[in-house]
């Protein structure tokens, strides 16, 4: 951990000395990011590539059902519900998320905060009432 600390810090240091003329340290922060990122992820990927012993095996492409093996066709149509039913979660969920940000600058913001939140959720309360209008939440 260290030692990625300091090759981060060391390789910050020499691009400040070569390209600190219009470049901020944000700028900066966030080259070294995305280069440790890639370099994190293909080295993970490339580990994984070398040590990991693969086997073909016409069983792997099979649909996977708790272990049970499988007795009809795995390509069957669910019902249409599931579906509405998690991007309704999802929609809500995400949209949810933005409640966090608003709480840690509501003090700094005022009044103004206070207004867009309420018709934040005005929106997402109409929008759940369109759904539950048009039969989105029920189960039939």
């Amino acid at each position: 951990m260290w030692i990625t600390y300091g090759i981060i810090s060391r390789f910050i240091a020499t691009l400040q000395h070569h390209f600190y003329t219009k470049i901020t340290m944000g700028a900066i922060s966030l080259i070294a990011l995305l280069i440790a990122a890639i370099a994190f992820s293909a080295g993970g990927i490339l580990i994984g590539k070398i040590l990991v012993k693969g086997s073909k095996n016409p069983q792997k492409g099979q649909a996977y059902e708790c272990g049970i093996p499988t007795n009809s066709s795995p390509w069957h149509q669910f019902n249409v519900g599931y579906y509405l039913f998690a991007l309704l979660f999802l929609i809500f969920d995400v949209e949810l998320v933005f409640l966090y940000p608003w709480a840690v600058v509501v003090k700094k913001v005022g009044i103004v905060a206070l207004i867009e939140i309420i018709v934040f959720i005005f929106i997402l309360f109409m929008g759940f009432l369109y759904a539950h209008k048009k039969g989105a939440l029920k189960w039939s």
